[in-house]
């Protein structure tokens, strides 16, 4: 099925969804982007990306493309013209095309929008049962890891090894300590305790992040906000990670050393459960 795709207030079949060759995002990876989930046809913790997206978009002086409201139809619509059930909306905004230089455009441009929809299994995903493996590489990315910019060569090579190596992510670390995965938040549990880099500049805040802590908090479980160490990972009792399309992953190898036994151990799987259950799976 050719998907229907939005490119700066049109919806067009995929074939035809194009930008300039000027646009900033492709010359400069002067953009921002957001994923949403969608779980029986319902955003999932849509609210959250939406404000992530105004504080990228405030961070690198770009102007909203539309208004909030015209992104929210936007985004419903092209679930409803995708017939999209489970999957993603993945939704970018760049500065715009102008002229390549290095400074902003002198001239006002018009920011681009676009956005697609991909289908994917989320709730039943077979990883979720048995585990993922992941390993660890130096983190080479910028230091302002708390926008989320759609400059992303370092975790594309990350990412890469990882699967070249059969695993499933790459958490990335930085003076000994991983900051969090290519695409994800990283998590350890010890002891009863789910442990977790606190947020700053050298992070993503992630949505499913703040989802997860609200989720942990109201059950009783007990968040502590500090870097950890390899070493510590290795050590660990239960290991996960978090993102929009992966929701709450348990992860049972880290660098060839088994995590808990080589199984998903039982905070992580319950912490996916009241995730599933909240967005409505």
């Amino acid at each position: 099925m050719v998907r229907t795709v939005y490119v700066n207030g049109e919806y067009l079949p995929e074939t035809e969804g194009k930008v300039s060759i000027f646009d900033r995002g492709f010359l400069f990876a002067d953009g921002v982007y957001e994923v949403s989930a969608v779980v029986n046809g319902r955003l999932v913790d849509y609210a959250a990306h939406t404000e992530r997206l105004a504080r990228s978009l405030q961070e690198l002086r770009i102007e909203w493309p539309c208004t909030r409201g015209e992104l929210d139809r936007m985004h419903e619509e092209l679930i409803r013209r995708n017939g999209l059930s489970e999957g993603i909306v993945y939704m970018q905004v760049t500065r715009g095309a102008a002229d390549r230089t290095f400074n902003f455009p002198k001239e006002k441009v018009k920011p681009t929008l676009i956005a697609f929809t991909q289908a994917m299994s989320l709730v039943a995903n077979p990883n979720a049962v048995t585990g993922v493996k992941v390993i660890t590489t130096p983190d080479l990315r910028w230091a302002r890891r708390d926008i989320k910019t759609v400059m992303l060569l370092a975790p594309v090579l990350g990412k890469q090894e990882a699967y070249e190596q059969g695993c499933h992510e790459a958490w990335m670390v930085e003076d000994g300590f991983v900051t969090e995965g290519t695409s994800s938040n990283a998590y350890i549990v010890k002891d009863g305790k789910l442990i977790t880099r606190g947020l700053s500049n050298e992070i993503l805040a992630g949505c499913t992040r703040r989802a997860l802590f609200r989720l942990a908090k109201e059950h009783g479980v007990e968040i502590v906000e500090r870097k950890f160490t390899v070493e510590e990972a290795y050590a660990a009792d239960e290991a996960c990670l978090t993102s929009a399309s992966q929701f709450v992953m348990p992860i049972v190898e880290i660098d060839g050393h088994r995590i808990g036994g080589g199984q998903p151990g039982p905070m992580v799987r319950k912490l996916r459960e009241l995730f599933l259950a909240e967005a409505g799976a």
